[in-house]
């Protein structure tokens, strides 16, 4: 076998290989012979017609089968003979194959160059303070406090501000010039907040004063920058009849408040509660920052262009995940009125920034011998067995046979790496 390695690129390279016309027709031959098993050929019995006449009969798919069984043992030898190794399946491509030539072929793949990493030394990441400010734990206070909010009937007033009206309401736009009028849509006991930022403009102007019971009709004109796209300048008539008010009542923040939320027998027990919550949330936001900082300068170490193929797969990654968070969402992903193309679009300079960082990481990782251990390996199985309820055995034959154990491997060469990087980069606000 011939093979000619030629350097596209850094990172692109192809092969072109030719393998001697008489590896080729001994297994045209073969392969001959075995569609001559199974062929029916008028004329002659079940593998017995000559191989002249299955060869032209079948020849194209002969040929097919050849180029299958020949091509990839082929381009395995070839890498492996000039220590190079493709990020992906190679391209194969300009395939020649005939009986009494030489099977030619060329295959085009992208590779990742050794590369010096640099000094881990001279990454400079800053830690941000995970301090929780007392007014920071104040708003958490008060945002339980608002969730815990009851509401009560109001009688002897109108509507005011502020109040929950219940409302029947009927809506319907007004005809375009010389168009027939829409169907008017109507709606049962909507509750309506007064003063809330999505009510129509003016709307709930038109409502202060109301008593229960009481109707009336009016018109909004939208503006034309309006955050509806739909409604921007529509005109829309409104009919609504009053049928209750209500008005939100907040619990005082003390003792009793506390105890109503199921474990805590003080206020302060409860604000110490929450401090440590944030606290704790505070911590792990720090940590993603300066893990983030670290794949950003990891990520400019790379000194040669990326191969596209690498970025795209990661965009599929990403639009895949995107897609999996709105089904969990119940909501159809074909459905959603997204620009597919332009999420794609968004998604490259943070795919190829996160590429590089992942290629820089594996370069150290490889440098440094960080290989995971068996034992780091089983520990990882038996944190997933806990959380799952399953024994550690079961979780490893899951993996096993789901192929799973080596991205358990490369998710814990990950993360060691990133800790042996961290270890030694100079961080400030320690």
């Amino acid at each position: 076998m011939k093979a000619e390695l030629i350097e596209v690129n850094d990172t692109r390279k192809n092969l072109k290989i030719e393998i001697p016309s008489a590896v080729v027709d001994a297994q045209i031959d073969r392969v001959a012979r075995d569609y001559s098993r199974r062929a029916r050929i008028p004329g002659f019995r079940p593998g017995k017609a000559p191989a002249r006449i299955i060869k032209q009969r079948f020849k194209d798919q002969i040929l097919h089968d050849v180029a299958h069984d020949l091509i990839p043992p082929a381009v395995d030898d070839a890498m492996r003979e000039r220590g190079v190794e493709p990020v992906e399946t190679p391209d194969i491509r300009d395939v020649n194959v005939e009986e009494g030539q030489a099977l030619t072929f060329t295959a085009s793949f992208d590779t990742l160059p050794a590369f010096e990493p640099g000094e881990y030394g001279t990454i400079a990441l800053r830690r941000a303070s995970g301090v929780i400010d007392d007014s920071v734990v104040a708003q958490s206070l008060e945002r339980l406090r608002q969730r815990a909010a009851r509401y009560e009937a109001v009688e002897g007033r109108g509507v005011d501000r502020g109040d929950i009206v219940v409302v029947d309401l009927e809506r319907q736009a007004a005809a375009a010039e010389g168009g027939t009028p829409a169907r008017a849509e109507t709606s049962k006991d909507v509750n309506i907040e007064i003063g809330a930022a999505a009510n129509p403009p003016g709307f709930d102007e038109q409502l202060l004063g109301l008593a229960i019971g009481a109707g009336k009709t009016f018109t909004v004109n939208y503006p034309a920058d309006h955050a509806i796209t739909e409604l921007a300048g529509t005109e829309v008539t409104y009919t609504v009849t009053v049928n209750g008010i209500k008005r939100r009542v907040l619990p005082e923040l003390d003792d009793e408040f506390a105890k109503d939320l199921g474990e805590f027998d003080t206020l302060d027990a409860l604000r110490a509660r929450v401090r440590a919550d944030l606290e704790h949330e505070a911590k792990h936001a720090v940590e993603r920052d300066l893990r983030a900082e670290l794949m950003k300068q990891l990520a400019a170490r790379v000194p040669f262009e990326l191969p596209p193929s690498l970025i795209e797969r990661e965009i599929d990654r990403r639009v895949e995940e995107f897609a999996r968070r709105l089904m969990d969402q119940q909501i159809d992903p074909r459905r959603a009125g997204i620009d597919w193309q332009a999420f794609r679009d968004s998604q490259r300079e943070v795919a190829r920034e996160a590429v590089a960082g992942a290629i820089v990481l594996d370069e150290v990782s490889r440098r440094e011998h960080l290989d995971p251990t068996d034992e780091e390996l089983q520990k990882e199985i038996d944190r997933f067995a806990e959380r799952s309820g399953q024994t550690p055995a079961a979780v490893r034959a899951a993996l096993e046979k789901e192929g799973g154990l080596s991205r358990v491997n490369s998710g814990i060469r990950r993360e060691k790496t990133i800790d042996f990087v961290l270890s030694r980069a100079t961080i400030a606000g320690e």
